[in-house]
């Protein structure tokens, strides 16, 4: 398979570029100094796969560059990177990497809802700053028994459920539908789920209608108690009006691992000392950076081998 044609979107895991470097011709886009569309242009018929990710996938007009493309393999579970409606009219496959991430997203977005409320990160500036031989740091909130909301009931959402129920959380959530063989309250409507919990976290995917799922009436019906937890997609929260709330004291706190136009955040974030920011590092584990890069290698290799893919979307 050495003389396939693989290109990769942009830097993501050493190890993965390393494997496919060993296994295919690989293309590195960002390190050709010519436009991308002349790149794309050049090496059109010698690219046959892409591999993209959260912040690069494969657009309507890279699709349209590539002619003999055959599959796109994303190093992530979230697919709005890439346009799906193109790759089915095309008859492109398409793989990502579910369930290998899932515990490591659900273990982050615990780890915000804790640190926010327990103020850990407050409580590290107080240190180091040597404070506390002036007095106590005073009190936080507590995590166990407060009640939970989770927007979207599926891997990633069942998994935070599961970790906030050994905390003895009462959890409802919203989804597009009611799911079965489930005993947490379900509401179709977001706004009544915000109003009903204490910590809201948003796990669904990032299509058109989850866009901005988290405006202004669910940030309000939070309320200046309310923690929302964000570790889906930046675009899932109206994030101006996430900002107005917490200058203005109407939302209590937050954790954020993801931005509406990442890498860049808003400053006013970064005074607050009830939010606690983490650069998109959800699935960031080396453990699980291997188990994914491994999953798209195989899901290539079974791809060009003409075998069933492993975890196919389309």
């Amino acid at each position: 398979m050495n003389n396939i044609g693989v290109l990769m979107t942009c830097p993501m895991s050493e190890y993965l570029e390393n494997q496919l470097e060993n296994r295919f011709n690989l293309f590195k886009l960002w390190n050709h100094s010519s436009p991308k569309p002349d790149f794309l242009k050049t090496h059109s018929n010698s690219i046959k796969a892409v591999v993209g990710n959260t912040k690069i996938g494969a657009d309507a007009n890279m699709i349209d560059s590539l002619p003999n493309l055959e599959i796109v393999a994303s190093y992530s579970v979230g697919l709005d990177k890439i346009d799906l409606g193109k790759c089915k009219e095309k008859g492109i496959k398409v793989t990502n990497t579910p369930d290998v991430l899932t515990d490591d997203v659900a273990d982050l977005g615990i780890g915000l809802a804790l640190a926010v409320l327990r103020k850990m990160c407050v409580c590290d500036r107080f240190m180091r700053s040597g404070n506390w031989i002036n007095g106590d740091f005073g009190l936080a909130s507590k995590f166990s028994s407060k009640s939970v909301g989770i927007v979207g009931l599926g891997r990633i959402g069942t998994a935070i459920a599961k970790r906030a129920e050994a905390f003895n959380c009462s959890i409802s959530y919203h989804s597009r539908s009611k799911k079965p063989n489930t005993n947490y309250k379900f509401y179709s409507n977001i706004v009544d789920l915000a109003a009903d919990c204490q910590i809201l976290f948003v796990a669904c995917a990032l299509t058109e209608e989850t866009h901005h799922i988290v405006n202004r009436k669910v940030i309000d019906a939070l309320g200046p108690k309310g923690i929302l937890i964000n570790i889906g997609r930046g675009a899932h929260v109206d994030e101006p009006e996430l900002v107005s709330a917490l200058l203005e004291g109407r939302l209590g706190g937050a954790g954020l691992d993801v931005y509406e136009n990442e890498p860049n955040v808003p400053e006013q974030l970064f005074s607050l000392e009830n939010i606690v920011l983490v650069p998109h590092v959800g699935s960031d584990t080396k453990e699980t950076s291997k188990a994914m890069a491994d999953l798209v290698i195989s899901n290539l290799e079974a791809h060009f081998k003409c075998k069933p893919l492993l975890t196919p979307v389309l």
